[in-house]
């Protein structure tokens, strides 16, 4: 009875603190709790995420790839007014893992880049789909948008491809 009780209350403390660590969105399940998916955005398979909100497109990592890559410790982006392909190479990030390229999922101008992230790269890791995001983008076809994943079908790629 103890023992229960004990997992019945450390189950609560894990679903509390997923749910307070991230105040913006809803509470996930402990299984996703510190790799997860965001409904309302869009999803590539090279682990970008894009939030499309009027005429401009908000870019960064997905919280499963800065998982896997560790603490960021360097990002390298463009500057506004740089046009960008889509699955074209954008930036970098350099963790203490390894370096990885950042494709943007969208072609269009780049309209801002967050300089928070030249000062604190780690707000890729704290908060990937908030403070961490890298640029805006006015997207030149927004149509680009309908071939990548939502949420359920990201979700579905990740846990595929870990088991691999």
């Amino acid at each position: 009875m103890a023992l229960k009780l004990w997992a019945s209350s450390a189950a609560n403390a894990l679903r509390t603190s997923c749910s307070g660590a991230r105040t913006a969105f809803p509470a996930f399940s402990i299984s996703r709790c510190f790799s997860s998916a965001i409904d309302g955005l869009k999803y590539t398979s090279s682990h970008e995420w894009v939030k499309h909100e009027g005429s401009v497109a908000t870019i960064g990592i997905t919280d499963h790839a800065q998982g896997h890559l560790g603490e960021v410790v360097f990002v390298e982006l463009p500057e506004s007014g740089v046009a960008v392909a889509k699955g074209g190479s954008f930036g970098a990030v350099e963790s203490v893992k390894a370096t990885s390229d950042v494709n943007s999922p969208v072609s269009g101008e780049v309209v801002e880049v967050n300089a928070k992230l030249t000062e604190t790269p780690g707000l890729i890791n704290t908060s990937p789909y908030e403070d961490g995001w890298m640029i805006k983008v006015k997207p030149s076809d927004p149509s680009e948008l309908n071939s990548l994943m939502g949420c359920k079908e990201y979700t579905k790629f990740c846990e595929e491809e870990d088991a691999h």
